[in-house]
């Protein structure tokens, strides 16, 4: 039976589907146990710097007509989301006896997330990234040598993020008895997609608390960006039953699966991807690495289905203006991943009232897109 409906399950060879099953039975074991609990919120707290703040933004509010606050998992350590689930899997991971933990990157950021898990606790870390990526984000890279782990280019394929979580399968099934697969997202095979959400969930259940806190009620709109999705169904989580508030996931416009893709299989579950009649994966397109990928979580495909979360696009074009909007009027530089999110506002302009709540989920910093912006110039 699959986790979200018809989507997801373990569309992988037999070596693999034991280790799954070792995996899932270990987290449902480990999860709810007050020592995993106790260490896992303290190393979010004292490591990676959580909570997060949710941050009023007064001009960009005044310039779009409503109150806009943004979750600021930028502020988080490594600047991005990513290190709420790579800290939880590799804590996972040593409750396993696992001595080494690999993973796939795009943009890096989960990369570079990884190698501080692994780092912090003392696993051997191996990142395995496409070469295409490795050259727009030479400062991830960097880091990721810097924080011990060994970077794998991946030249493969389209040499982006698809072939490099190829890669990382591949040699999962090699590693099996010593190794984890810390995957990115809330893709792959089941229970991969339920873990990272379940880790990313802390985004959700902070803002929660933080909403209520300053507005003294729940927010009108929340807005996140959606490659595989694991922030957006980080922060969307804690809200999916309050009907009343809308949730709007903005994938990249050349790289939009729900939007744009059919049902299929992909990296060991199944979902929309994008692919030819034929079932060939085709080729993807994004300004922002960590986008460009042709698939995306099962769950993301059960609320498009459901009609609970609105997915739509935003063009590169789109995504560079709202990057630069946010780094002018705030201050603030946003990821690319992120700025897609921000590229909704002008579109909702028209629909929202000056006390409507819209909320911003800001995955990411931009200081490793910096150079990639400067080539659109």
């Amino acid at each position: 039976m699959r986790e979200f409906s018809k989507y997801g399950g373990k569309f992988v060879p037999e070596p693999i589907i034991s280790a799954l099953d070792e995996l899932e039975e270990e987290y449902e074991n480990i999860k709810n146990t007050k020592d995993f609990k106790k260490e896992l919120d303290q190393l979010l707290k004292e490591y990676a710097g959580r909570p997060t703040p949710l941050t009023y933004s007064k001009k960009l509010s005044d310039k779009f007509g409503c109150k806009i606050y943004l979750k600021r998992e930028d502020l988080l350590h490594g600047g991005a989301h990513k290190l709420n689930n790579t800290i939880g899997q590799a804590l996972l991971a040593k409750h396993m006896d696992k001595d080494k933990i690999i993973a796939e990157t795009g943009a890096g950021q989960h990369g570079v997330a990884t190698s501080m898990a692994g780092a912090k606790l003392g696993l051997e870390t191996e990142i395995y990234m496409g070469h295409e990526d490795v050259q727009r984000q030479k400062m991830n890279v960097r880091r990721m040598e810097l924080l011990g782990a060994k970077v794998n280019e991946v030249t493969s394929g389209e040499a982006k993020l698809k072939d490099a979580v190829n890669e990382s399968l591949r040699t999962w099934v090699k590693q099996l008895e010593d190794t984890h697969y810390l995957i990115g997202s809330v893709v792959g095979p089941s229970p991969f997609p339920k873990i990272v959400r379940d880790f990313q969930s802390v985004i959700g259940k902070e803002t929660k608390k933080q909403i209520q806190e300053k507005e003294g009620k729940l927010p009108d709109r929340i807005i996140a960006c959606v490659g595989g999705g694991s922030n957006a169904i980080g922060i969307f989580k804690e809200f999916i039953e309050e009907k009343n508030i809308k949730l709007t996931g903005v994938e990249a416009a050349g790289s939009a699966s729900i939007s744009k893709g059919l049902e299929g299989v992909l990296h060991g579950s199944f979902s929309k991807i994008l692919q030819t009649d034929e079932g060939q994966i085709k080729e993807t397109e994004s300004i922002a690495a960590g986008l460009d990928y042709p698939g995306v979580g099962p769950e993301h495909s059960l609320y498009d289905e459901l009609n609970r979360i609105n997915y739509t696009t935003a063009n590169d074009k789109e995504a560079l203006q709202a990057h630069k909007l946010l780094s002018k009027k705030e201050g603030i530089i946003p990821a690319l991943e992120s700025s897609h999110a921000l590229a909704q506002l002008p579109k909702i302009q028209k629909e929202v009232t000056r006390d409507d709540i819209v909320i911003i989920n800001l995955s990411g910093r931009g200081d490793k897109d910096v150079e990639e912006v400067q080539k659109h110039e």
